[in-house]
């Protein structure tokens, strides 16, 4: 069967899946943050439960005053009346936030509230249009003195030239004579022509009265009590804030391993060392590919799973200690045949390096070779002048240093005058369950009382 060729999205696919399968604690402890996050939030900003409440504007009203009637059912003078009238006692400053009109058609202002509870909201709608009505009514009533009275003028000013109209059309009806002369017809003529006079003081008489209608306004009902929560609520806020910070956990991982250039393959890093590699060795840990934890800090991550690559792969079950014991003997029977003097270099945030390190310089006394152990600043690496006859041995692990660490690595050896003869990397490892014993290997007592 033929293997398809891996790619972009296979190769994501995989690094998703690596994610949630070594780092599922720490994406549980964010989408966990995130809900919290999410409650804090709904807390300021979940509109809670919403209604309305409609007006209705008498009478025929042109489009910017209806603009502006829907700014004073949400004024200050409004919210204030209303906050007075409300049994929790809110201020208008806070209604300011809760109230909100908008103008519909035919004439309607709908009001829009929100508060936390149904019942609140039902209140603050019902007492919001109440007061609206009032105010509007109240605004209508002193800004129409003036103008009540000149409608009043207008009014007895039409009703008088109506009646002189009329006695005037009377007047020459009593003049016309019965005759078709051309007299008779002018005369008819002025007649029809006072009498279209007459009836468009008539309409201007009655658009008048129609006028003094136009401050009515008329609350169409009670407010609905709301069922259940605007959205979004506490929940959707929880949820979206859960997905958020887990996506964040997703997407900050994938971005990290895009942008890590730290070197795993050993041709690369014996490229950036300018030396060979002369074995890997195993080093175990308590944890495996887990590094003590030291400090809170380091217990949290230690807890969460941070502590843990999970770009490499799995960490494998140690060997037996004489095969990891061979190897060590490997690595100083090679540097037997080199310089007198090695200087083991090892980085001071490399935990399995200075494990295997230890291990080394422990098996070195006893075999009496001469090898020393020297930590070094990863960032801005010191190495000390060279001896007569000396060598340099790095030790560091896999996926812990950049190219150019390494290169700045070998740069302060050739400054020191020291050879790099080699490179160790160290492979973390966990430690081999121990064997259970054997019916074999049970108390001679207990063979003895079976055999009996």
């Amino acid at each position: 069967m033929e293997i398809p060729p891996l790619t972009d999205d296979t190769v994501r696919l995989a690094l998703v899946g690596q994610v949630l399968r070594r780092r599922w604690r720490l994406l549980a402890a964010l989408a966990v943050l995130g809900a919290l996050v999410g409650a804090g939030a709904s807390i300021l900003f979940s509109p809670g439960y919403k209604t309305t409440s409609g007006v209705l504007l008498q009478g025929p009203r042109q489009a910017d005053e209806l603009l502006t009637q829907a700014e004073i059912a949400t004024s200050s003078v409004v919210l204030d009346r209303t906050a007075a009238m409300l049994s929790w006692h809110p201020s208008g400053a806070d209604l300011k936030k809760q109230v909100s009109a908008s103008v519909a058609q035919s004439n309607v202002v709908t009001i829009t509230v929100s508060a936390d509870t149904a019942e609140h909201a039902q209140q603050l709608a019902d007492q919001v249009a109440q007061q609206y009505v009032k105010y509007s009514t109240q605004l209508a009533t002193n800004s129409a003195d003036a103008s009540v009275q000149l409608a009043q003028e207008q009014r007895e000013s039409l009703r008088e030239q109506v009646k002189l109209t009329t006695d005037k059309i009377s007047d020459l009806a009593k003049n016309v004579g019965g005759g078709l002369t051309v007299e008779s017809v002018q005369v008819r003529t002025q007649l029809e022509g006072l009498k279209t006079s007459l009836e468009q003081a008539i309409n201007d008489l009655n658009q008048a009265d129609l006028a003094t209608g136009v401050g009515n306004t008329v609350v169409l009902g009670p407010a609905q009590r709301p069922t259940s929560p605007a959205a979004p609520t506490m929940t959707h806020f929880v949820a979206g804030g859960a997905v958020l910070f887990f996506l964040v956990g997703v997407f900050g991982h994938l971005f990290t391993a895009r942008t890590d250039r730290r070197l795993r393959g050993e041709p690369q890093i014996a490229s950036a060392l300018g030396a060979p590699i002369l074995a890997g060795v195993d080093v175990t840990t308590p944890e495996g590919d887990r590094a003590p934890a030291t400090g809170f800090l380091g217990r949290v991550r230690h807890l969460l799973g941070g502590d843990r690559p999970w770009v490499l792969p799995p960490v494998a079950t140690s060997a037996d200690e004489v095969n990891r014991d061979i190897r060590y003997r490997r690595v100083l029977a090679r540097l037997a045949t080199g310089p007198a003097d090695v200087l083991l270099l090892v980085a001071e945030d490399d935990e399995t390096g200075r494990l295997a390190a230890a291990q080394l310089a422990e098996l070195a006394d006893r075999l009496s070779v001469p090898l020393r152990v020297f930590e070094f600043s990863p960032d801005r690496p010191t190495v000390p002048d060279a001896a007569a006859s000396s060598g340099v041995l790095v030790v560091l692990g896999a996926g812990t240093r950049t190219a150019w660490q390494l290169v700045r690595l070998a740069e302060a050896c050739a400054d020191a005058r020291q050879e790099i003869v080699g490179a160790v990397l160290t492979h973390p490892v966990r430690p081999s369950e121990p064997a259970k014993p054997g019916p074999a290997a049970e108390a001679p007592e207990k063979a003895l009382a079976g055999s009996a």
